[in-house]
């Protein structure tokens, strides 16, 4: 399946049916009278969160969405049924924007979330609601009002615990691998990954929680070099975030100060989320090369990276741990200390 994380879409909502002009023709009842029934309400249009979604693939192929026209009135005061209402399935963290692609009318940040976007148009009245001592033969009734109309972009932000930050060919996908069951595509170029993958980090059967990697950033990501400034929007909802440093590189305090920057620049909060440092690929350095990189990255950042491999998985449960334990933090299972609040609540992405 393709991954598409924005798409364009018209909605329309139905008119409403028009009202009926008829008279009633029955035997011994010589002089009748109006009895033209309403019409039925349009259809309205609704958005709908659904889980096991994660792409809006769908709204490539299909970019208009018009909910059915309100049935007309009929005679003996039958009212018109209402028009069969458009239901929009989106991924869980599908935000809608206006036309201007800046304006956020809706964020769909909770699985089952079902709200209305646009209302169908009220039905016409039918003649019968004319009628009067003065007028007892009206020959009008309503039409149905107009249904309402928008185009509205549709935005994913993929909604995990943690985020993955780093250069390309950081290794951030075989970490994922490792990790999880995800099998992203792993090659030895920049830009392997295109596209953001998720993957479920099982540590028991109580303790699960989900990684995003997007893209490796480069220098400028934040003002549109390379992929990073697209997918950057998908770790907004991380709570923390895992910062991966190719440890093979030369200069590794360099590589750290370009995805700090990048991230301070972008703004909406990721220079702020808490950061688990650690350096990769330590399979392929001596010990004394181990230790120079450590110190060289603790001296940038102030705290010392740990050590992992996801070729080998050397460090790997270690820095799953670190993760789970600021995951419990943000989902108020443990307080700053480390010590439990409450019982853990139900596990939700």
């Amino acid at each position: 399946m393709k991954f598409l994380d924005q798409a364009k879409i018209y909605l329309r909502s139905g008119n409403g049916g028009a009202g009926s002009v008829s008279f009633r023709r029955e035997k011994f009842i010589p002089n009748g009278g109006p009895d033209g029934g309403d019409g039925g309400r349009g259809g309205d249009v609704w958005i709908e969160a659904a889980d096991g979604l994660n792409t809006l693939i769908d709204f490539r192929y299909q970019q208009h969405f018009k909910a059915a026209t309100g049935a007309h009135g009929q005679g003996r005061q039958m009212h018109g049924g209402k028009g069969e209402d458009v239901v929009l399935r989106v991924p869980v963290g599908t935000q809608v924007l206006d036309e201007d692609k800046e304006t956020v009318l809706l964020d769909m940040d909770t699985a089952g979330q079902r709200v209305k976007l646009l209302t169908g148009g009220n039905g016409g009245w039918g003649n019968v609601h004319f009628k009067g001592p003065i007028n007892q033969a009206p020959r009008h009734a309503n039409p149905g009002q107009e249904g309402q109309e928008k185009w509205v972009w549709l935005r994913l932000k993929l909604i995990a615990d943690i985020g993955l930050a780093g250069l390309p060919n950081a290794g951030k996908s075989t970490f994922l691998a490792a990790a999880s069951a995800a099998r992203p595509k792993i090659a030895d170029y920049p830009f392997t990954t295109l596209v953001p993958n998720l993957g479920m980090v099982d540590l028991s059967p109580t303790e699960r929680f989900v990684i995003a990697d997007i893209p490796g950033l480069i220098a400028g990501a934040s003002e549109g070099a390379g992929l990073g400034t697209r997918f950057l929007g998908h770790v907004e909802r991380s709570a923390s975030l895992i910062h991966l440093i190719d440890g093979t590189q030369d200069d590794v305090a360099g590589a750290y100060h370009i995805i700090r920057a990048e991230l301070e620049a972008y703004g909406e909060g990721l220079a702020d989320k808490v950061e688990i440092l650690a350096l990769n690929k330590v399979d392929a350095l001596t010990p004394e090369a181990r230790e120079e990189k450590a110190a060289e990255l603790q001296a940038v950042a102030g705290r010392r990276p740990m050590l992992v491999s996801g070729v080998s998985g050397e460090g790997v449960p270690e820095l799953l741990r670190a993760a789970w334990a600021e995951v419990r933090k943000t989902r108020g299972e443990v307080d700053a200390d480390g010590d439990a609040i409450g019982p853990a609540g139900a596990w939700a992405p």
